[in-house]
């Protein structure tokens, strides 16, 4: 079947997981800098996992001035259900490898505040927090750069196949009770009409595990399946969407696609 490609979609791939995540980390300041010149702020998703720190430390490693931290605010696609401090906090992890390292104000990161209870006590409590965001998602995005990983399934954020959340129709916080993906706990997660309320989506993505889901997402461009739930996010009215990937994670991308540092 020949490959149905999208504009929309860009492929870059780096030697290993810390080149991909310099090469995000780029991105990231270049849209920092031209959400501010446009409108003053830059609202940035980060994305949850191990995979990030790549990109956490190279961000912190940029020239000063590189990301106008001063005019960002930041948010998370999901979390679990657990203190700042409980090792399984995606917060904790953003905390310790970038947000205490960098001079952000405390009051623009927007945690998920997984300590309360009950666990549907911190969903409301996240959808009251993007409230005003959310609700002008309609008119516009609610985000400037949306930050996401991948895990083998093609799960995204806490979207997981078969879920019914995959079914949500508008932007909001969903909770997932109990998470197939270990660790099995209690995790808040934005919706895909959330996710996709941004100007741009960009996968970080490493490891072989990860490169049949990939290549399956490849190969169904421009439509997206359930089955994997990542290629939802693409194609149609979404926002455009970079993969940055190690070799590793590419080395089943179909031949005929366009991708920036394959080696022939």
């Amino acid at each position: 079947m020949p490959m149905v490609r999208t504009s929309k979609v860009r492929w870059v791939v780096a030697e290993d997981l810390a080149g991909a995540g310099a090469r995000l980390a780029r991105h990231v300041a270049a849209c920092a800098r031209r959400s501010v010149r446009a409108r003053g702020s830059f609202h940035l998703v980060l994305a949850g996992g191990e995979t990030p720190r790549a990109l956490h430390s190279a961000l912190v490693h940029l020239p000063k001035g590189a990301v106008p931290w001063r005019r960002t605010w930041v948010y998370w696609g999901d979390d679990r259900l657990v203190g700042p401090k409980d090792p399984d906090s995606n917060y904790g992890m953003a905390r310790s490898t970038l947000l205490s390292l960098v001079p952000i104000p405390p009051a623009q990161v927007r945690r998920i505040r997984g300590e309360l209870r009950p666990t549907r006590a911190a969903v409301a409590d996240y959808e009251r927090t993007l409230g005003p965001l959310l609700l002008a998602a309609n008119r516009r995005p609610a985000f400037d750069l949306v930050l996401l990983g991948m895990g083998p399934d093609g799960h995204t954020a806490s979207l997981f196949p078969g879920s019914p959340l995959l079914r949500a129709t508008r932007p909001g916080v969903s909770l997932v009770p109990v998470s197939p993906d270990p660790p099995h706990r209690a995790r808040a997660t934005l919706t895909l009409p959330a996710l996709r309320s941004s100007r741009e989506i960009c996968f970080l993505i490493a490891g072989a595990s990860k490169a049949a889901a990939l290549r399956a997402i490849a190969a169904r461009l421009p439509r997206g399946s359930a089955r994997y739930p990542a290629s939802l996010l693409l194609g149609g009215e979404g926002p455009p969407v970079r993969f940055y990937l190690d070799r590793e994670a590419a080395r089943r991308l179909p031949s005929d696609l366009k991708v920036e540092g394959r080696q022939r």
